[in-house]
């Protein structure tokens, strides 16, 4: 279910990701009082700054040029909610770019797909021709830390 909060963007990238998973939770379970909800959120971190998601095409080029040839981390950060109280986690995964040329950058654009992408770009769909090596859980770079989510739950 969507939560309809205003996504931070600024600040620390561990941070950031934390806060608006944590929004997201309260947001929802507000609706749904004693009932379980997670929040979650992926932020991609390229040297200590958030690469939110593009607002156009525009943007979405100069992200992929930004991290063109270099390693980044994605961020997954979860806040589970419950009768029993509130937990968090946060996942890391390194994601390491091919060098892209001017090609590279215009025809991924052209795809539409970084529309909504943390960092303007879904490594499980034609962005997998963007990335060199992932160091950490794909599935976390995906949008769901799912090895995260497992020690959350079964700490709880």
């Amino acid at each position: 279910m969507p939560a309809d909060v205003e996504e931070l963007v600024d600040g620390a990238p561990d941070a950031v990701a934390r806060e608006n998973a944590r929004r997201k939770a309260h947001a929802v379970a507000a609706g749904y009082p004693g009932r379980t909800v997670l929040g979650a959120d992926t932020v991609v971190d390229l040297d200590g700054r958030v690469l939110p998601k593009p607002d156009g095409p525009e943007q979405a080029a100069q992200w992929l040029r930004a991290l063109s040839g270099r390693t980044h981390r994605v961020l997954g950060a979860l806040c589970l909610i419950g009768p029993d109280g509130e937990r968090e986690a946060l996942d890391a995964t390194a994601v390491t770019f091919r060098e892209l040329g001017d090609g590279d950058v215009s025809a991924y654009v052209e795809t539409g797909e970084w529309e909504g992408k943390a960092g303007g770009y879904a490594i499980q769909g034609r962005g997998a021709a963007l990335v060199r090596a992932v160091q950490g859980d794909y599935f976390n770079v995906v949008g769901l830390p799912v090895a995260a989510l497992l020690d959350l739950l079964r700490s709880s």
